[in-house]
């Protein structure tokens, strides 16, 4: 998780596609808006459901056009070949 934030910080398009299980990637990664400031990231949960699966609750806070914003998503991932990519994810208000 903390690797594909960075790579939305740094704009690492075809590393976000990499990180992304082919099944459900899509053919551009979306992307922040021109000008977003990404302000950090906060995992909150990690969970192991077992060797290939688990998921990652985390918040992603930034800043655009002097506005604070926040994505809270829980995000699955699977292991294949020794390798984690990102499924899907599930966004929260909370």
């Amino acid at each position: 998780m903390r690797s594909r934030y960075c790579a939305y910080v740094l704009g690492l398009h075809g590393y976000l596609l990499d990180t992304w299980h082919p099944s459900r990637r899509p053919t551009t990664p979306p992307l922040a808006e021109p000008g977003v400031k990404w302000l950090g990231l906060q995992v909150r949960q990690h969970v192991v459901q077992d060797a290939d699966h688990a998921t990652v609750e985390f918040v992603a806070r930034s800043k655009l056009g002097g506005r604070a914003h926040r994505l809270h998503e829980t995000s699955r991932f699977v292991r294949e070949g020794g390798r984690w990519y990102y499924v899907d994810g599930d966004f929260s208000d909370a």
